[in-house]
């Protein structure tokens, strides 16, 4: 299975927390996660991906490579999002995805009204 890591933005908490008591609440047989630390580091985007249950089938050591390559490869747009943070203020995280190729693919056809 292929992964991709992705900074998607940055979010107030109560938001956040929202979306994601509503991600929890509905099935969800695709394997996309979002991810929210307080603050921009490798270190805390590591500890997030390992705290994601693994129940769906997800190769944990393929995802925390695919983070770390994520972070050596991409270190204008990490910059980039620890300024947005930053200027955000304290109530508010930086929200990552992480996901398996295929169920990105399938959320963004079911975005898109397409069903493949």
């Amino acid at each position: 299975m292929k992964y991709t890591f992705d900074i998607v933005g940055v979010s107030p908490v109560l938001y956040f927390f929202n979306h994601q008591q509503q991600n929890m609440q509905e099935l969800q047989q695709q394997r996309v996660e979002y991810l929210g630390t307080q603050t921009c580091t490798l270190d805390a985007f590591l500890e997030s991906v390992e705290a994601v249950p693994v129940n769906g089938g997800w190769n944990l050591d393929q995802v925390i490579d695919t983070v770390v390559e994520f972070w050596l490869n991409n270190a204008e747009s990490i910059q980039y999002w620890k300024t947005r943070l930053k200027d955000a203020g304290r109530d508010n995280l930086i929200v990552a995805r992480v996901a398996d190729i295929k169920a990105l693919q399938a959320e963004f056809e079911s975005l898109l009204g397409k069903n493949w």
